[in-house]
């Protein structure tokens, strides 16, 4: 079991570095997507546990990071796999979709 962590500038070039693949949702308190898709995340975390890093970005706190990756609507979720940049899915995503894009 792993759950959801919230990331900061200085973390998150930690986490996507990673070998295993990582969701990074950029989101913000006042966005309805965001708040949906929030269960969503918590339940991947669960069932994938450790194999799978799943992260937040509050771009209200960390407007840096969301303009250095990019990020112009929320919520985005940027996915590593290998320590690279694989996908960037931007509006809110169901778990299939998710987990298909972890997956391939």
């Amino acid at each position: 079991m792993s759950e959801v962590i919230n990331l900061n500038k200085e973390s998150f070039k930690k986490v996507v570095n990673d070998t295993k693949p990582t969701l990074v949702d950029f989101w913000a308190p006042w966005c309805g997507p965001c708040l949906s898709l929030s269960p969503i995340l918590e339940e991947i975390a669960n069932d994938l546990g450790d194999s799978v890093g799943v992260y937040k970005v509050n771009i209200d706190e960390n407007t840096d990071l969301a303009q250095e990756h990019g990020v112009r609507s929320i919520p985005t979720i940027l996915v590593y796999k290998n320590g690279a940049l694989s996908d960037t899915l931007e509006g809110f995503k169901t778990k299939d979709e998710l987990l298909s894009t972890l997956q391939s």
